[in-house]
């Protein structure tokens, strides 16, 4: 893969996490078993308070939306009558949350709770997030030369920042301009592009996206955004016309910005 010259025209590098800035792995086999394991626990002993109670009201209203959908799992409410309903209610708040998680949903009231409960989990230090070891070093160089960096991933902005605030390389907030989630837009749609270019005050075709995925990929070139495809270990393999099309970078490092010379 080699060097990849930045275009001069990009100012701000905008970053996934799953595959790009993080292992996979990381997410698949750390991240998501703590949830499914733990989700029950959690809102037994958080059930009375008003986030958590926040979190299953919006959980609530995707099960309404998504009642059409082939398995949906609905959350009754709760009659006040004793602790038997309230287990049965914990039980369809947990019965839903796996439904969506089988199917890997991206829905803003999962990834709510899910950064609630990640949350705790970093606290606690039952969980570090992990770098890729190129990330770091490279992120330095490109602020250094004045470029902005910003995260974009369908994790919320709540979880993205305890990732990187209880990371592997300790506390590396600081290297970050700014986080994006889902609430901006679907990351397989051009708008949610022109939305953040909007947000940070610069046009589309001065941002470079760094991602593992080509419909992110696509979508992001699609708003005349500049793009790259990370190519981490246990990513998905690429077909040979995604290969021959992206621009495709291996490790941060290949990356060469033409103002740091």
């Amino acid at each position: 893969m080699g060097v990849l010259p930045v275009p001069a025209e990009v100012r701000a590098i905008l970053l996934d996490i799953e595959g790009t800035t993080t292992p996979i792995a990381f997410v698949q086999e750390t991240l998501f078993p703590y949830i499914k394991d733990n989700v029950k626990e959690y809102l037994r002993a958080h059930w009375e308070e008003e986030e958590c109670q926040q979190d299953v009201g919006l959980l609530r209203k995707q099960a309404q939306e998504d009642s059409s959908l082939d398995g949906a799992v609905p959350i009754p409410l709760e009659s006040g009558s004793g602790e038997e309903e309230l287990e049965r209610v914990i039980q369809a708040v947990v019965d839903n949350v796996h439904w969506q998680m089988s199917l890997d949903r991206k829905t803003t009231a999962l990834k709510q709770l899910q950064g609630h409960m990640w949350r705790a989990a970093y606290a606690t230090g039952h969980v570090k997030g992990e770098i890729f070891e190129d990330v770091v070093p490279a992120i330095r160089k490109w602020r250094e030369a004045g470029m902005k960096v910003y995260i974009y991933s369908s994790g919320s902005v709540e979880a993205q920042k305890l990732l990187f605030g209880y990371s592997t390389e300790g506390d590396i907030l600081e290297l970050f301009d700014g986080h994006f989630d889902t609430k901006i837009g679907p990351k397989v749609e051009s708008e949610s592009y022109r939305r953040i270019a909007a947000s940070i005050g610069c046009a589309t075709k001065n941002i470079l996206f760094l991602t593992d995925v080509p419909r992110e990929a696509n979508a992001a070139e699609e708003a005349d955004t500049h793009v790259a495809v990370v190519i981490r270990p246990g990513n998905a393999g690429l077909t040979d016309d995604e290969k021959s099309y992206y621009s495709l970078i291996s490790s941060f490092t290949e990356l060469f910005l033409p103002s740091s010379t």
